[in-house]
């Protein structure tokens, strides 16, 4: 019985110091978030990005971390890493007005002007539709599109009378048809976030190679700020391929994923 007393009076002491150890975790990031704030408020951009890379050091992630991330390189002139940030932003939150205005006025000044291969339009609304949740937000949805089906056939059956059956069969249905859509874009935002690896360069200038040797001859030139496509990689060396086709190799170091 005794025995028995201590264990369950150690596992209460464990949950509460674990409760205790991530109350306060959580208050070091939030002090530091507001540090890093008030920084930039006073004009130290260079100050405040340190302390919001040390956040991400801890891997504390968010969208208004990455965002003023993204502000606090921006005004230092680090177009580059401003739209690493603004990027990773909108990949946690697609479609905020806020960061798609600040990073369209980065890439204004970015250097390379890349034209895209022209795409089918039922891809170019593919791909709209597909950028409008994030990969969570999608699957709230397909998630309450489920429910809401479960919620019709639960009325088809309980109800009584034939116009509430009616009103839960088309109800059904249509949360059949949207629940269906949701996860195939569901499936479709897995797989690209797990299979399609995205970066942007961060060095003012890198001489692409044609392969992993800086022996080799260059393929291209680009600059910071540039989106591209990381296909493979081989010791230090990352294959990169543009939004026009060109494909090279170039240092890690000149890349960051988002």
């Amino acid at each position: 019985m005794f025995n028995k007393i201590m264990k369950h009076g150690f596992l209460l002491v464990f949950a509460f110091t674990c409760y205790l150890s991530s109350d306060l975790t959580f208050a070091s990031d939030e002090h530091l978030m507001q540090k890093a704030n008030d920084l930039y408020q006073k004009n130290l951009y260079d100050k405040a990005a340190e302390v919001y890379e040390s956040l991400l050091n801890k891997d504390y992630e968010s969208v208004s971390l990455f965002y003023n991330l993204g502000n606090a390189y921006y005004k230092q002139g680090k177009i580059g890493y401003a739209i690493l940030n603004y990027e990773r932003a909108l990949k946690l939150s697609p479609g905020d007005e806020d960061i798609i205005h600040n990073l369209a006025l980065a890439n204004v000044k970015t250097y390379d002007k890349i034209e895209t291969l022209p795409k089918f339009f039922l891809f170019q609304w593919w791909e709209g539709l597909l950028a409008l949740f994030s990969f969570s937000g999608w699957t709230y949805i397909a998630y309450a599109f489920y429910i809401l089906i479960l919620i019709a056939i639960g009325f088809y059956f309980l109800s009584k009378k034939i116009k509430f059956q009616k009103y839960s069969f088309f109800l059904g249905v249509a949360a059949i048809i949207f629940f269906a859509l949701s996860v195939s874009l569901l499936i479709v935002k897995m797989n690209k976030e797990l299979n399609i690896k995205q970066g942007i360069i961060v060095e003012a200038l890198v001489n692409v190679k044609l392969s992993p040797d800086e022996h080799s001859s260059d393929a291209f030139i680009i600059h910071e700020g540039l989106k591209v496509n990381l296909e493979d990689k081989f010791n230090d060396w990352i294959k990169v391929r543009l939004q026009d086709g060109k494909v090279g190799w170039l240092l890690s170091n000149d890349v960051r994923t988002i």
